[in-house]
């Protein structure tokens, strides 16, 4: 039986008489500037309040309560500890540990004085690499701990420890069942699934297994189990992600659980080829072949919606899954920077048909293999995957982020890479690795709706591409005036918004170049100079809408050469002033959500449009496709119709149909614009039914007539 314990903490360093209540799971930073009345993180920069006790040392401490029956045996449970720790009974060590992602259980029935046991969880200081600059996420290249956490573009240095995942004193006897899990396996015809289970018992136990209505499929002893023609589980958008329920039990005892019978593999996208000889590089495989259907991965990065996750609970992380998928997206890249989330996060993932690209925690940075880091990164890695190897949803395996980049220095020789290389392939012999993102033929970026040296307009950039997936892209929109107004004192709020210290802290300045996230820049080539400042994020808001918009409807349009379209990102770990997310924190959708939701649909008519801003006396133009990433066969009839003010011109009749997971191209409509004063867009509509019809919103301009940069938006 579980006991959860009442645990106190204190910080070491600064005030070691001075206990205080902490919540387990959590962080005891957090705790303690709940304790000392610290101002709201969110507001400001109050973050830097956590910046002094980041070399402190904290402790943990519970007087043991539990009931035990004579032939139990007490031991304490670990789901993971943040990041180098001692446990002591009594004042005795008993276990040490570096790392935050392996969990671990304690045997303390012999150590027990049966009074007033103390159980205390010394957290020491930080890691901190100090091979490269101080006070950034080079810091963390000797370490598995998150670099997120060092800081990053969207999210402040914060770093936080402590009893992130749940932990408690559980109680066992003969009939306790341990060490659960329960692998299923599909043979490559789909046709017969195998399920082992692995678990270990002193008493004879039963195993069943019973389908998504609660029909009984198996029952027995055996500990390997065939079902033929099983269900299977697919990914959002391609069928049911069908889950069994199996479960062992004994007379005083259960465990229980879903699993799910796919197969996953990635293949070489349809127009990449080897090389003749002699042999070279080619582009990485990247297509999803899921039970033997290759499909078009679409979807999101996520990153930690909190900066303090261990005060992360499943309401949470359930309404970012939902989101996603109600988008209709089919995959989330599991960024680098962000380690991994807690457990339940993956069987909400199970339930929902989301596909996970799962990283390490590497993350643009060189790891350099010394002996200690080695061991480290063995022992973590070894936890992550036999930790989540038994999910269906986990696509693949990948090493981290940008590692191969000028900035990170590594290649497929790098001793750490190898390393994980290794012990997936061990581990998790069936399911893929690769080893960074991006590889060749992928592509990161581009990141702002304009970008000289990005191509120019993101439209037609992305248009004049050739990559075979976009693991990263990203449009930034300003956050809502009203979110805005929470974490910026009312003294930072003039307009144009001004180079201060809040608008810089929030990511608005300095984040990734002076300009970004707020790139006033960018809205100063589009607009006139707004007046106020929820018409300034109004402009933004239209840029990110219409751009993703376009970006994702154009990635599916180059299928099957592209296979992949995952945007940066999809949620933040606190509000940034601007950002690439298509939530604010801590999850409020920004009206581009809703236009990647329409643009993800599984079939669409779509228009290629190759700019944003049209002016009077050009002719407007747009190669109309019908775009279907489903797995049935499509058609249907679409009206193109062009508005302009209270005019709207019927253009185009065209009846298409197509099969299975394919597009079809159609005509182009040409339309010479006339000037039209008083306006500043035009709207093309797809009239189409079954859900199938779009809308595009581009800017009009009835004369010439160019923005002046300097005169409009500037930073003052």
């Amino acid at each position: 039986m579980r006991f959860n314990q009442i645990w106190s903490g204190r910080n070491c360093t600064k005030a070691a008489d001075e206990w205080f209540f902490v919540s387990v799971p959590g962080n005891i930073q957090y705790d303690y500037g709940v304790f000392h009345n610290f101002d709201d993180l969110n507001y400001s920069d109050n973050y830097k309040q956590f910046i002094p006790l980041e070399d402190d040392h904290w402790e943990y401490r519970a007087v043991l309560s539990y009931d035990k029956r004579e032939d139990e045996r007490v031991f304490f449970v670990s789901g993971g500890i943040d990041y180098k720790y001692d446990v002591h009974i009594n004042g005795e060590k008993i276990y040490s540990y570096e790392g935050m992602f392996r969990g671990f259980e304690v045997d303390l029935t012999e150590k027990l004085n049966g009074r007033e046991d103390i159980l205390t969880i010394h957290i020491y200081p930080h890691p901190k690499s100090t091979g490269g600059r101080v006070n950034t996420r080079d810091e963390a290249d000797q370490s598995c701990k998150p670099p997120l956490s060092y800081g990053w573009d969207f999210n402040p240095r914060l770093l936080n420890s402590g009893m992130w995942e749940e932990s408690y004193i559980e109680t066992r006897g003969k009939s306790y069942i341990g060490n659960t899990e329960v692998m299923a396996k599909l043979s490559d015809d789909l046709a017969v699934g195998r399920v082992t289970f692995n678990f270990t018992c002193e008493i004879p136990c039963k195993t069943a297994i019973y389908d998504m209505d609660g029909n009984l499929v198996y029952e027995g002893t055996d500990r390997e189990v065939t079902v033929n023609n099983p269900s299977l589980w697919w990914c959002n958008g391609q069928g049911t992600p069908y889950l069994y329920r199996w479960e062992i039990s004994n007379e005083s005892e259960s465990r229980s659980g879903n699993l799910g019978f796919r197969t996953l593999r990635l293949v070489r996208n349809k127009t990449e080829t080897l090389t003749s000889f002699p042999k070279g590089r080619y582009a990485a495989p990247i297509t999803v072949e899921l039970n033997g259907r290759r499909i078009f991965a679409k979807g999101t990065n996520w990153v930690a919606p909190a900066l303090f996750w261990g005060h992360l609970n499943e309401e949470i992380y359930e309404e970012h899954i939902r989101l996603a998928h109600d988008a209709n997206m089919n995959m989330i890249r599991m960024h680098a920077g962000s380690g991994r989330p807690k457990r339940f996060f993956y069987d909400m993932c199970d339930r929902y048909g989301i596909l996970l690209w799962q990283e390490f925690p590497l993350a643009c940075n060189n790891y350099v293999a010394t002996p200690r880091y080695m061991e480290i990164l063995k022992s973590e890695a070894t936890a992550i995957v036999t930790d989540f190897r038994h999910h269906p949803c986990l696509a693949f395996w990948c090493g981290g982020n940008e590692l191969f980049n000028d900035w990170s220095g590594m290649d497929e020789q790098s001793h750490a890479l190898r390393l994980l290389n290794k012990i997936c392939f061990e581990l998790d012999y069936d399911r893929p690795f690769i080893y960074t993102s991006p590889l060749i033929g992928m592509a990161h970026g581009g990141y702002t709706f304009y970008d000289e040296q990005q191509g120019g307009e993101t439209l037609r950039a992305f248009q004049n591409s050739e990559n075979t997936a976009y693991p990263e892209f990203g449009i930034p929109s300003i956050t809502n005036a009203e979110l805005l107004r929470k974490v910026i004192p009312e003294d930072e709020i003039a307009f144009p918004i001004p180079y201060t210290k809040s608008w810089i802290t929030h990511h608005g300045f300095d984040a990734w170049g002076h300009q970004r996230w707020l790139c006033q820049d960018v809205l100063a080539r589009y607009f006139p100079r707004a007046t106020t400042l929820e018409e300034m994020v109004a402009q933004s808001e239209w840029l990110q809408s219409e751009g993703y918009r376009g970006l994702f409807e154009e990635m599916r349009r180059q299928w099957p050469r592209c296979s992949m379209a995952l945007n940066w990102c999809f949620n933040e770990p606190w509000t940034t002033v601007g950002n690439n997310t298509l939530l604010a924190f801590p999850s409020h959708p920004k009206p581009s959500y809703y236009t990647v939701k329409s643009a993800l649909r599984p079939t669409i008519f779509s228009a290629k449009i190759e700019k944003f801003v049209w002016l009077a006396g050009e002719t407007f133009e747009a190669e109309i496709w019908l775009l279907n990433d489903s797995p049935y066969s499509a058609k249907g009839t679409v009206r193109v119709t062009l508005t302009l003010g209270e005019e709207t011109v019927e253009l185009l009749e065209w009846r298409a149909d197509t099969t299975e997971n394919a597009n079809k191209q159609g005509p182009t409509v040409r339309f010479k614009l006339p000037k039209i004063d008083g306006i500043d867009r035009l709207t093309l509509n797809l009239i189409a039914e079954n859900g199938m019809e779009n809308e595009y919103v581009y800017q009009y301009r009835p004369t010439k007539k160019i923005v002046n940069l300097r005169a409009n938006n500037g930073v003052e």
